[in-house]
């Protein structure tokens, strides 16, 4: 191993926290050297949140640290460890490929996890490289980036190094670091880890740190654990919602892929749906259709009951009774779901009141889109402006009629007509990074070295509900010819 050089430096403003765990939960471990690292991308917005230096990262001292060639005076490197069910089979797993160089402290007090990712091997490769390839980091830049733009909870990308190497995939491939940071990485793997393999103590440290850093607010709660676990599923539920509401497919709904904190974590073979049909698969690896889109709401509750059953121990000595308040809980989400999504499919057309009716005002008109083919984000844009396309959808009668229920809908409120506009617009965004928009810009960095795609990309992509000129070119559908799209994980 490559002996690591300590630097002082006062970018980052360190804890370790998560460290003062039990052994159990992770294992020290420093990232892998690389021999040429190379600085490609850099969130400048995020450093200013963050109350970062731009320049100190951009240094050859900062470039060194973020891609683990040397390590920060007080940063604690370590590997966590998690279990979870992948595609509904459970395993060990672990950071396989990433490494938390510690926790930064913000100006304002904020704590967030710094975590380089395809950072090298660690005791939970299970026989992988531990490497990454610059396509898919540059990809979890753009679309995190895109959904913190879109306001969906999410880990957000900090910077880009590529590495000098060549990494085996299906062919040879660049290198490349990914910087995350993520409120914390604490997944519902975590707490099915300390479960199955760490004994109660160790799983009340768990619920008890998580408590501390994410639910504070319930920690002089009586039943604090209960708390915790209604915590989890409400916030859940508004994130899925989130996800459906701008044709968000995460591709690989794993339960070590569901963030404690309701953040969107882990951007492996996500997509953005063109064409409506819950169906909608992009994943390569998802054979059976079980992450669809239109599953995303059944598998969340799935995950979360395989989170509750990790909290029995806690909720109650006795294990009937933890299991009828575990169950309650658990059985709640799909109202707080449906709550959630039903409130922000009002808003996408400008419906500021709640009639009973309204779900089935909304399902009609889902189901005319479906039936017809009709592009997801471009039919809210065009019921937006009341600039109704020449295509399938709008011609029908059915069409016709709909539209005639949902004006007079809009009579039924008192907002004015304007305010609905301005609800719609503010609630259906005029881009999204389509698939077809977002291999161009890979295609661009990786291929030939040109950033410049991927930035313009970004910078459109920062103001989603903007409906300047520059978006109407990434708002254009992609040919016939690129709409069987598929997506990988790129481990």
């Amino acid at each position: 191993m490559v002996e690591k050089k300590a630097i002082i430096g006062t970018c980052f403003n360190l804890d370790n926290s998560y460290a003062n765990l039990s052994d159990i939960f992770f294992t020290r471990q420093n990232p892998s050297h690389v021999p040429s690292p190379k600085l490609v991308a850099l969130n400048y917005s995020l450093i200013k949140s963050l109350g970062l230096d731009a320049k100190f990262l951009q240094s050859n001292e900062g470039v060194k640290i973020l891609s683990g060639n040397d390590i920060l005076e007080g940063s604690v490197p370590l590997a966590q460890a998690y279990a979870g069910h992948q595609f509904g089979h459970f395993t060990m797993l672990g950071d396989g490929r990433a490494v938390l160089i510690g926790e930064h402290i913000t100006p304002q007090g904020e704590r967030f996890d710094i975590q380089l990712k395809g950072s090298g091997i660690t005791p939970y490769s299970r026989g992988g490289d531990g490497k990454a390839a610059l396509g898919p980091m540059l990809r979890e830049y753009i679309i995190s980036e895109a959904m913190n733009a879109l306001g969906i909870p999410t880990t957000r990308s900090l910077a880009v190094i590529t590495t000098g190497e060549s990494i085996i995939r299906e062919s040879y491939l660049p290198g490349a670091i990914l910087t995350r940071v993520a409120s914390s990485h604490i997944r519902v793997g975590t707490f099915q880890f300390a479960s199955r393999f760490g004994n109660v103590y160790e799983l009340k440290e768990l619920a008890d740190y998580t408590i501390n850093r994410h639910f504070s607010n319930v920690a002089d709660k009586e039943n604090k654990y209960l708390s915790l676990l209604q915590e989890v599923i409400k916030r859940q539920a508004e994130l899925i919602a989130k996800w459906q509401l701008v044709g968000f497919i995460h591709g690989v709904m794993n339960t070590d892929n569901m963030a404690i904190s309701g953040e969107t974590i882990d951007y492996g073979p996500c997509a953005f749906m063109d064409v409506y049909d819950p169906a909608t698969v992009f994943s390569s690896i998802d054979i059976q259709g079980r992450y669809a889109y239109g599953n995303q709401p059944k598998i969340a509750a799935w995950n979360l009951a395989r989170f509750a059953e990790t909290l029995l121990p806690l909720l109650h000595t006795n294990e009937d009774e933890a299991l009828k308040l575990a169950q309650k809980e658990v059985s709640s989400f799909a109202e707080l779901y449906k709550s959630s999504w039903l409130s922000g499919m009002r808003a996408k057309l400008g419906i500021f009141n709640e009639e009973a009716q309204d779900k089935l005002l909304i399902e009609d008109l889902l189901s005319m889109m479906h039936k017809h083919s009709a592009d997801y984000t471009n039919t809210f844009s065009a019921l937006t402006f009341d600039k109704r396309e020449d295509n399938a959808l709008f011609s029908s009668i059915e069409f016709n009629r709909w539209y005639e229920l949902w004006q007079e809908r809009l009579t039924r409120q008192p907002e004015s007509k304007e305010s609905s506009i301005q609800l719609m617009k503010s609630s259906n965004p005029a881009i999204i990074p389509r698939n077809h928009r977002v291999e161009e810009a890979l295609e661009a960095a990786v291929k030939k070295g040109d950033y410049s795609v991927m930035d313009e990309f970004l910078d459109a992509l920062s103001r989603p509900y903007a409906y300047s000129k520059k978006q109407e070119y990434y708002s254009t559908l992609p040919e016939p010819s690129n709409r069987s799209y598929r997506t990988f994980c790129g481990t």
